[in-house]
């Protein structure tokens, strides 16, 4: 029997491996107000859970494709006709109906609906450990490589466009970004509950943090906290793993508020 055939062993490093892909990028989900986004890029991984049991392709590829084009045609359409928050609810709930409706059409695949909405972190396999981890060591990449002028766009695109960066470019990096926490994670979480991890340790951490460093750092530890506890608490409780993590990190957003409300 070797290190990774113990089930709560595999759930424990997926989760921690989730809190790490998330932590930082969700610092930047705040800072940019893209919440509704991310929303809208999670509910399309279940129409792309759908395609990629249609195609018999892995279920990650499947998600992270339409994640990536829900990004694209977010990007192109936002402004043009209709304002970016309507565009972004029209999107989101649609490709939730849409996959929905398709998983019901494919009874042959059997699917567990609700692994995919909610999370089922316990049956989590080796091969979902490799894309969680693999996903967050290009995420945390990234951030890393990028960092000062992603900075430089959230705080200005004429400061970034001065600088002779690209904020174009760079905000098109968040979207794929986001789309490839969405892919990894949903095994994780689920569908309805990734953006929550994105923007409640980000949140919390805001309280907390002095500067942008702090604040993706505190955001990754926190996130790492919940999801150790929230695991845990679901295996005493009995309670759903992906609800439970979300439950921990809302319980530390409410400790650090208060905190910040005591020191004034």
């Amino acid at each position: 029997m070797t290190f990774l055939d113990d089930f709560m062993i595999r759930a424990l490093l997926a989760a921690v491996g989730t809190a790490l892909a998330c932590g930082a990028l969700g610092c930047f989900v705040v800072w940019r107000r893209m919440a509704y986004f991310g929303d809208a890029t999670a509910h399309a991984a279940i129409l792309g859970v759908a395609l990629a049991l249609a195609f018999s392709i892995s279920v990650p590829l499947g998600v992270l494709v339409v994640a990536l084009a829900m990004g694209v045609l977010i990007g192109t359409l936002s402004g043009e006709v209709i304002s970016p928050d309507s565009l972004l609810g029209v999107l989101s709930h649609s490709a939730l109906a849409m996959g929905l409706v398709a998983v019901s059409l494919m009874p042959e695949a059997r699917i567990d609906l609700d692994a995919y909405l909610f999370g089922d972190i316990l049956v989590v396999s080796k091969t979902d450990l490799a894309v969680i981890w693999g996903g967050a060591v290009v995420v945390l990449g990234l951030l890393v490589w990028r960092w000062q002028a992603l900075l430089a766009e959230v705080l200005s695109n004429d400061l970034a466009h001065a600088a002779g960066l690209n904020p174009a470019r760079d905000r098109l990096m968040l979207t794929l970004l986001v789309a490839t926490v969405v892919a990894v994670s949903i095994k994780v979480v689920g569908a309805l509950l990734i953006t929550a991890m994105l923007i409640i340790p980000a949140a919390a951490a805001r309280l907390v943090a002095r500067g942008p460093e702090g604040m993706a750092v505190w955001a990754t530890a926190i996130g790492v906290v919940a999801a150790i506890g929230g695991l845990y608490a679901a295996r005493g409780f009995g309670t759903p793993a992906g609800p439970s993590i979300i439950c921990a990190a809302a319980a530390l957003f409410c400790v650090t508020f208060l905190a910040g409300r005591l020191r004034g």
